[in-house]
């Protein structure tokens, strides 16, 4: 056998290793998760144990990938559950965890870990389907998806140097709901004004127009911002009609919904101590009209309800009468296709008076003590629900709100939008043309872009 030459045995040693590392730097492709979608600047993904592959266009992303950004750059991301993502510049993500079957819903997940930076997201099925199967994590605080459009960042200094460079005027970041869910047991959910339907889970916000719907066996409690409180049976739908509170003004608020089947206890709040007149419960049988009052409400079908005060007085006007029934603390009042009767005591005393159920207003609705400008985790929400998990507090987010979290465990809503996310001229994940209005953005220092 003719003897190798050194070098030739050299080269082929050489390609052997070249073609081991082209290997290593492939992604594991039965553990695929999405792609890239678009990209400009520097970044990189790098699976576990393997060398870093440069982020572009259609490149397939797995399980464990970290991805990171450097200054300048950004990048679009798509994964297989419909959730897309944009990388900010300077940050860094691991897709630690992300199961998805779109024929089951108990088993998926997806869990993220950022370690910089920041992402703006629209977030797929998987946060959808279970209100525990999306997470962020942070060294600050975990952020629970709950099927949610959010931006997400990790602030240091130059977040407040972002702040500085915007010359417009902060908008007060208000609490738009009207109400939130706590004590929430079995399956509840929410149907908008456009017929969009979601799950409710503790901490999920309800606004004008909504009809929460309880399935059986489901109870839950509604904290209103008047501090207005509603226990809600099973096989329930109520609809908030219209609702409108000022903490400054309570006497202009305006409280009125509706219990279009089911069961519900009431404590009115605020607005009714202010101004009863501007307080009306509607059921399939009357309108009630209060007094400062607790009250019961119980209409098991469309044809008849049982009404029912616990505290105050009630007025219950039966439709197609012109004569109100007015029912003092222990007094109850049948109303049906059948007649008008009195009823002897309540109907609904196995579920939870709203007035026995621990409410927690601060943490609900109110601003903490927490300046734009502070250095931790803010999270934005343009729709949906963000729960902020902190090692001392819970913190619950609803629709235009932003949540801070420290290091310390404090967690609050700062009074006015931070400038950096009201004027953020990164391009959402769903926008049509990233690189146009990346540059463009660029082009005229991005004051003229909000965040949603």
């Amino acid at each position: 056998m003719q003897a190798v030459s050194r070098s030739a045995w050299f080269g082929r040693v050489a390609m052997a290793l070249v073609g081991w590392l082209l290997w290593l730097s492939q992604p594991v492709f039965a553990q695929s998760i999405g792609e890239v979608e678009f990209s400009r600047g520097a970044g990189v993904a790098q699976s576990p144990g393997r060398l870093p592959r440069t982020m572009g266009k259609g490149l397939p992303l797995a399980e464990g990938d970290r991805l990171t950004t450097a200054e300048g750059a950004m990048a679009i991301v798509k994964l297989q559950d419909g959730t897309r993502l944009t990388l900010r510049p300077n940050s860094e993500l691991i897709m630690q965890s992300y199961r998805f079957d779109g024929s089951v819903q108990q088993d998926n997940n997806m869990i993220m870990q950022l370690l910089r930076g920041g992402f703006r997201a629209i977030t797929g099925l998987i946060s959808k389907g279970s209100p525990n199967a999306a997470k962020i994590q942070t060294v600050t605080a975990t952020v629970g998806i709950r099927g949610t459009d959010f931006d997400v960042r990790l602030c240091g200094p130059e977040c407040k140097a972002e702040s500085a460079k915007v010359t417009e005027k902060p908008r007060v970041n208000t609490v738009i709901a009207s109400a939130r869910l706590l004590d929430a047991k079995g399956e509840l959910s929410a149907l908008d004004g456009q017929g969009h339907k979601r799950n409710l889970v503790d901490g999920g916000s309800v606004y004008p127009g909504d009809t929460v719907l309880t399935g059986p066996g489901a109870r839950g409690v509604l904290a209103f911002r008047d501090e207005s409180r509603l226990t809600l049976g099973a096989n329930t739908q109520f609809k908030i009609d219209s609702f409108v509170f000022d903490k400054k003004a309570p006497a202009e608020g305006r409280f009125l919904v509706s219990l279009v089947q089911g069961s519900m206890r009431a404590l009115t709040g605020l607005i009714g101590k202010m101004n009863n007149r501007n307080v009306g419960f509607i059921t399939p049988t009357a309108t009630i009209g209060i007094r400062g009052t607790g009250l019961d409400l119980d209409c098991p079908t469309t044809a008849a309800c049982n009404f029912f005060t616990w505290l105050g007085t009630i007025e219950v006007k039966p439709n197609g009468e012109t004569a109100l029934q007015v029912l003092e603390a222990g007094q109850g009042l049948y109303v049906g296709k059948d007649g008008i009767r009195p009823i002897p005591g309540p109907t609904l005393e196995d579920l939870p008076r709203p007035d026995q159920v621990p409410v927690n207003m601060e943490q609900l609705f109110a601003s903490g003590n927490v300046s734009p400008d502070d250095e931790g985790l803010f999270v934005f929400v343009r729709d949906g629900h963000i729960q902020i998990t902190s090692l001392t507090q819970v913190l619950d987010l609803g629709r235009g709100e932003t949540g801070y979290a420290g290091s310390d465990g404090r967690t609050g809503r700062p009074e006015e939008m931070p400038l950096f996310i009201q004027f953020d001229n990164v391009p959402l994940p769903n926008s049509p043309n990233p690189m146009l209005l990346n540059l463009l953005n660029e082009s005229v220092g991005g004051s003229n872009f909000l965040c949603r």
